[in-house]
């Protein structure tokens, strides 16, 4: 059986960290809360505040769903027993539904995003820890802990870091802008680049203050921004600086980050579901203030 690089073709749909997409949205929009304790039958109402005016959703481990602006709630696994935690979420290219996908390769479709296959029932040499679609959204892939790389749909596999010796685990995955190559990002800020991904620099060999836990790719693709789990923001490439939380005090850590539409800003979601906005970046509001019955581990924009 093959570890790494799915090439059977399995018809499979999964959930990636962060995503752009092109839905212009609204204000007022009711947040759905999935996963949370709150009162039976409350609703929150959010206003984006910002240039870009979008929504977006976050996902906690038991695959409760959270809705932001004009992000529409298609569904969650909150209520259902997992064999293992989800990890991630990735919207499909209209932003009508999503995937999460759960550290053993299981995927969850809502809305118009289409199951096409897992690993669910494959025994993996370690974790799943991201995913990514394709541009289309026919496809993606899955990347795990040790850099294997999982390929579905039509998500053309490009190598991976399966068999080789890593300094730290991998914690991230983005794909270039055709969706002909991807980079992956290890907890040391190493950065690994495959197909046509481009290298812009890397933290490995540097002192952090604390693990990096995501990789976003810019809109242009000729750039991309990691952030640690203090909220330490570093951006190669095209990628701008527009803050951090490095230097403040977090009730709890960041685990993500994903760029605004236009590409001016970005976002950052702590594990209380806390949401952090820089630059363009519009707030559409939080969990941060919910007790929740699981962390949040992933986010996902229009």
């Amino acid at each position: 059986m093959r570890r790494r690089g799915v090439h059977d073709r399995w018809r499979a749909k999964a959930a990636a960290v962060l995503v752009t997409g092109s839905l212009f949205g609204a204000s007022g929009a009711v947040v759905v809360l999935q996963g949370a304790t709150i009162p039976a039958g409350a609703t929150t109402t959010s206003t984006c505040s910002g240039p870009d005016g979008l929504g977006y959703w976050q996902v906690a481990a038991d695959g409760g769903v959270f809705a932001y602006g004009t992000a529409k709630f298609y569904g969650s696994t909150g209520s259902l027993h997992l064999n293992r935690p989800v990890v991630g979420m990735a919207p499909s290219v209209d932003g009508r539904g999503y995937w999460l996908v759960a550290s053993d390769g299981g995927v969850f479709s809502f809305g118009d995003a289409s199951f096409q296959g897992s690993t669910g029932s494959i025994p993996l040499n370690a974790p799943v820890v991201g995913m990514i679609p394709t541009v289309d959204g026919q496809g993606y892939w899955l990347v795990a802990q040790d850099g294997g790389v999982f390929s579905f749909g039509d998500a053309t596999f490009y190598g991976s870091l399966g068999g080789i010796s890593l300094n730290k685990p991998v914690v991230g995955i983005a794909s270039t802008k055709d969706g002909r190559g991807y980079w992956m990002v290890a907890s040391d800020g190493g950065v690994f680049t495959f197909g046509d991904a481009l290298f812009h620099g890397s933290l490995g060999g540097t002192r952090l203050n604390q693990p990096v836990v995501s990789i976003a790719a810019t809109r242009n693709a000729n750039g991309y921004e990691l952030t640690a789990s203090d909220g330490g923001v570093f951006s190669f490439g095209d990628a701008s600086f527009y803050g951090s939380t490095g230097g403040l005090h977090l009730n709890r850590p960041v685990v993500g980050i994903g760029g605004t539409f236009f590409g001016n800003g970005y976002t950052l979601s702590a594990s209380d579901g806390g949401v952090f906005n820089f630059g363009d970046s519009s707030f559409c509001g939080s969990a941060g203030s919910l007790r929740l019955n699981q962390p949040v581990v992933g986010m996902a924009f229009f």
